[in-house]
């Protein structure tokens, strides 16, 4: 890593714990900064307070004191979940401390360049693509984020020879200063998050920081068959590459005659792809183009793609069991995750679905549940599921306590043929700390059938 001086002597709060808050405070205090950490949970239940306090870095722990902000800190880092309403956050913002996410904190430190990946949908398939892409080619990516390793630990690291592929959310964004990534991917932009960022302009503006400290010299892939996205794109100082499944373009990623493009270049024929789902061919082309743009040699991307079949919960092949097909789409926490999962399928589908109401209905759901036999609903959002179910027509729906009970149930209304399909179409945190969680249940209910 680079041995900066940016944070030596400087009073730096880091504000929440979880991974992210652990490594950044560490790696703060190995640069010097005199490092405060303030989390909720009591210290005595907080075994990486303790352990952070055994370094010698100074631990608040049972609560968020605002008096904190009257000590005289430079700066905050705080665990992207925490949003800008906080007191402590708000406070520290009209005091005129600069309040940064821990992705900010790797950029300063990395001698890798970023590959940077964001979106409403499809991010994680996405950086586990570009990622594989780069690895098959023997580029030495590294991947960070979101997606489950923190980023400044892999910066700490990376060298010059490494590039490192993140998955951002819209909450770390919304944290930076002079990240900048040499490739940002934006694969689509939906209605999400909105309980956190207040609007849809707000939430977009928060991913549009993945390109706004970027140059000409820096590479912006973009959807171009949403207007959201050309949005983002239009006030980005970066070299545009547009994708789209939709219609061929004259420079970017695109589909023609049964293969997929990159600049008039044929890289691959579509039907020798693994991984299913046509939502997927979006994910495809801008990690495609990722790769092209980092050098990757077309016979690497063939090769990932021709055994690629997707990512841990997202839309995840299980297992057959008496001819029945079982798919892990735990990840689907909104309507149009599930709706790509369902059009994945044209045979006889057995529908898991349900979790925490955010007050919405589902009534988007309503074309695509043509091929849906029967229903297993649980959740706070059961009886929702079930009337968007009976105005399908569908004849078998039945509620159940839980993911665990509802994968027998969906086997004994199924036949040979059939797909059994957890999607749920909403958030996991009314039954389940997270959707991995959701999904780890659903794929050892799975398990025990046999």
């Amino acid at each position: 890593m680079k041995q900066i001086k940016s944070f030596s002597h400087k009073k730096i709060l880091v504000l929440g714990l979880a991974k992210s808050g652990v490594t950044a405070a560490a790696l703060l205090h190995k640069l010097g900064a005199f490092v405060t950490v303030n989390d909720k949970k009591p210290f005595s239940e907080n075994p990486e307070a303790q352990g952070l306090l055994e370094q010698g870095i100074k631990v608040i722990c049972g609560d968020h004191p605002i008096e904190l902000l009257d000590e005289g800190f430079e700066l905050i880092v705080k665990n992207p979940g925490i949003p800008y309403n906080n007191p402590m956050i708000a406070g520290a913002i009209e005091k005129g401390i600069p309040v940064i996410t821990e992705v900010e904190l790797a950029y300063a430190i990395s001698e890798a360049p970023f590959i940077g990946i964001t979106g409403t949908n499809g991010k994680t398939t996405t950086t586990t693509l570009v990622y594989e892409m780069l690895n098959e080619d023997h580029k030495h990516p590294l991947i960070a984020g979101n997606i489950g390793t923190v980023a400044s630990g892999v910066a700490e690291e990376a060298t010059a020879e490494n590039t490192i592929v993140i998955e951002l959310s819209s909450f770390q964004l919304m944290g930076i200063a002079t990240f900048k990534p040499k490739i940002a991917i934006l694969t689509n932009l939906y209605d999400a998050h909105l309980d956190y960022h207040g609007t849809k302009e707000e939430y977009i503006a928060a991913k549009a920081n993945i390109t706004k400290n970027q140059t000409e010299l820096d590479y912006l892939i973009v959807n171009a068959d949403q207007a959201e996205t050309l949005e983002v794109a239009r006030h980005s100082k970066a070299s545009i590459i547009p994708f789209s499944t939709k219609k061929e373009l004259t420079v970017g990623a695109y589909l023609s005659d049964g293969w997929i493009m990159f600049n008039h270049e044929k890289v691959m024929e579509i039907e020798k792809i693994a991984l299913p789902g046509n939502h997927n061919l979006e994910n495809i082309l801008s990690a495609m183009a990722s790769a092209k743009l980092s050098g990757v040699d077309n016979s690497a991307i063939q090769r990932v793609l021709r055994t690629f079949t997707g990512v841990r919960h997202r839309l995840q092949y299980v297992k057959e069991v008496d001819g029945r097909k079982f798919y892990n789409d735990s990840k689907a926490t909104n309507i149009l995750a599930t709706i790509n999962a369902l059009a994945a399928f044209e045979t006889p589908v057995i529908l898991l679905a349900g979790g925490l109401d955010r007050g919405n209905e589902f009534d988007e759901l309503l074309p695509y549940l043509k091929n849906v036999k029967a229903m297993i609903t649980f959740g706070q959002t059961a009886p929702k599921m079930e009337r968007i179910g009976k105005e399908a027509g569908i004849k078998l729906i039945k509620r159940v306590d839980n993911v665990d009970k509802a994968v027998p149930e969906a086997y004994r209304y199924s036949e040979s043929g059939d797909v059994i399909l957890l999607s749920p179409a909403c958030a996991s945190w009314d039954q389940y700390k997270t959707f991995e969680v959701r999904g780890d249940i659903f794929i050892e209910a799975v398990h025990k059938l046999k």
